[in-house]
């Protein structure tokens, strides 16, 4: 992609061209045909949001082998002013690559980003036993090494399509041991225009406990259980000023505008000294959340107004409560 032009219309994502979050990038409707701009970290995808050189950015969030991503999380922790607008699934695969001339046989050293070489080891073991790891920058580093003037590995773990911006060979493709690996990316954002109620939907949230003691957790969780939400992700991270100290980074079903969300949000914020709102936004898998009728928008207006009618002296209407 060409280098932006006009920072409004540029996108970030981790790069350089060819790697996973590139992928996610080309998932994003908005930014087909606008300048990409490649950055070399998190924190640098989220500081051009911030500073304006983007519209947005691309960033991985979480990892269906791996969990989340601590960089992504600490980050979205640590720089206010940001928002998630989207999200985007992106099956991860290796290839095995090489330089031409280069056979599986001879192989004896790979390059691989720790992750990678993780999600590929079983097969590395199987097929090419007895071989040294180099550890790697990144996916598209492990490649790139290979065509230095004297490289230090025999071939490379990359992401496909890899051969279609560097001049390799793929030895074996599929060689991730989980064919069901997946990465959860997410577009960042500056506005604060929240994406519209879809019914299948997801809200972000970081939140601090208020105290190291016991039960805390049970108190911040019950905020959830008791409004029948469910959580898809729940991954704690220090907050690195003391011990024992932690914020949690959850994902919710549910928009903020579905009154069981909007509602556990203000018992959060009543429960917790920091509470981050991170964004509401359209689920990638498209699945409805299922809830159950008494936690529906219905069943909260109905409450309010059976309370309002008390407060106000109306008569008792004996009404049920929904089921």
């Amino acid at each position: 992609m060409s280098q932006p032009d006009a920072a409004s219309d540029t996108y970030s994502y981790l790069g350089p061209a060819g790697t996973f979050t590139e992928a996610a990038l080309k998932l994003v409707e908005a930014a087909a045909g606008k300048p990409w701009r490649s950055v070399n970290n998190v924190g640098e995808a989220l500081d051009d949001v911030v500073s304006g050189r983007s519209v947005g950015a691309v960033i991985a969030i979480e990892n269906s082998v791996d969990g989340g991503v601590s960089a992504t999380q600490d980050a979205l922790a640590r720089i206010p002013g940001v928002r998630i607008v989207g999200e985007y699934l992106v099956p991860v695969d290796f290839v095995l690559v090489a330089r031409h001339g280069t056979a599986l046989a001879d192989v004896r050293t790979v390059n691989a980003h720790p992750v990678a070489y993780a999600q590929t080891h079983h097969w590395l073991e199987a097929n090419v036993p007895g071989h040294g790891h180099i550890p790697a920058s990144s996916n598209v580093a492990a490649a790139t090494a290979l065509l230095d003037t004297n490289p230090t590995a025999d071939a490379a773990v990359a992401p496909p399509g890899i051969t279609d911006h560097h001049d390799l060979v793929v030895l074996a493709d599929s060689i991730g041991d989980n064919a069901s690996a997946v990465t959860r990316f997410v577009l960042v954002s500056k506005t604060l225009a929240i994406p519209a109620r879809t019914g299948s939907d997801k809200t972000s949230v970081i939140v601090e406990l208020p105290a190291d003691h016991p039960g805390a957790l049970v108190d911040m969780l019950e905020q959830f259980a008791t409004r029948g939400i469910n959580m898809g992700l729940l991954t704690s991270r220090p907050i690195g000023d003391e011990l024992g100290r932690y914020r949690f980074v959850i994902d919710l079903d549910g928009h903020v505008l579905d009154e069981r969300v909007a509602d556990a949000l203000l018992g959060l914020r009543r429960f917790s000294p920091r509470v981050t709102f991170l964004g509401s936004y359209p689920r990638a898998d498209r699945q409805e959340s299922e809830v159950p009728l008494r936690y529906s928008d219905e069943a909260f207006v109905e409450a309010r107004d059976w309370l309002r009618a008390i407060v106000s002296g109306e008569p008792d209407r004996r009404s049920a409560a929904p089921h």
